[in-house]
């Protein structure tokens, strides 16, 4: 008998804010890279978000489907590594994905070297 679901495509949300000048939200399907750059301000924060939900909808992927996260953990701003590190442990606990090949569950911490 042949398995009739669909293979679902690996989709990796990636998230770059360790840069004072950008902050960089991408996608990886399968092979494939796709990236929106935003000039980065004081409201980083502010910004990862509405990001992630812009490239997502443009690419027609809801947020359920995101298969692991990847975010920069330095060296970088301060401020800026902690926000992106925030929001990525933050969504990989509401998702129960992986972020960085860490074990589900597993938070990322900054590296400043």
């Amino acid at each position: 008998m042949k398995n009739s679901k669909k293979l679902k495509n690996k989709t990796v949300l990636l998230i770059d804010s360790s840069d004072n000048k950008q902050i960089v939200v991408g996608l990886k399907i399968d092979n494939n890279k796709y990236f929106l750059k935003h000039k980065a301000d004081s409201r980083k924060a502010q910004v990862i978000l509405p990001l992630t939900q812009e490239i997502l909808r443009k690419h027609k992927i809801g947020i359920g489907d995101i298969s692991s996260i990847e975010v920069n953990t330095g060296p970088g701003s301060f401020t800026g590594l902690r926000v992106g590190i925030s929001i990525a442990n933050t969504l990989g606990f509401i998702l129960k994905v992986p972020i960085n090949n860490k074990k589900v569950g597993d938070l990322v911490e900054p590296s400043y070297k």
